[in-house]
């Protein structure tokens, strides 16, 4: 079982519906009791930083995904669920995050000719063997759709990056923790290969 976890920061039915096109069951819940016994946990999310902050906190998620990401289960966190996982982020004047690994969230520089937010699909650059992209190519397509990046402080966890301006790393990973600011979810057969690989992480 995955959990997906409820904390109104929405995009959590196609995540869902991904997963079951995958043949993996899954349940959406903000009950820290059904996240603590999934056997891997997913924190998706869209929107502001510090509103899904308040959040966590209100129904006390926080502590529930500390929880998890200590007792070693496969953790993915996608897009802002990504964000969310490090230090803080610029976003709202200041928002200070889970502090689950390091790094800072900051906006994509405005340029000529670029829009942001970025919405779209880009390439990747895989590094570090990651455990997500088994099977995929060098180059290959995801979608985005975010204001700001990730800066991680140690460039060993870094998985794939996207340049859009400026270098984004597009995803990272640190033993049980999984992240993409990218949506697998919303990136056809690509995103499914990689959702497949996170519901096969730590098995065998």
């Amino acid at each position: 079982m995955i959990a997906i976890v409820d904390y109104d920061a929405g995009n959590l039915k196609s995540v869902q519906k991904a997963l079951k096109h995958l043949g993996q069951e899954s349940q959406i819940t903000r009950e820290p009791r059904e996240i603590l016994a999934a056997d891997k946990v997913i924190l998706p999310g869209v929107g502001a930083y510090g509103e899904a902050m308040e959040h966590l906190k209100r129904y006390e998620l926080d502590k529930v995904i500390q929880e998890v990401v200590q007792c070693h289960k496969p953790f993915l966190g996608i897009c802002l669920g990504q964000q969310l996982l490090f230090a803080g982020s610029e976003e709202n004047g200041g928002v200070e995050g889970l502090h689950i690994l390091e790094g800072e969230i900051v906006r994509i520089p405005d340029q000529p000719g670029l829009k942001i937010p970025h919405i779209g699909w880009n390439s990747l650059n895989l590094q570090n063997q990651g455990r997500l992209f088994e099977g995929i190519s060098q180059g290959a397509f995801v979608y985005f759709v975010h204001s700001f990046y990730l800066k991680a402080q140690d460039e060993s966890i870094v998985r794939a990056s996207s340049d859009y301006g400026v270098r984004i790393h597009a995803s990272v990973e640190q033993e049980n923790i999984f992240a993409c600011q990218f949506h697998p979810e919303k990136s056809s057969a690509i995103g499914l290969k990689i959702l497949d690989n996170f519901a096969k992480a730590g098995e065998g």
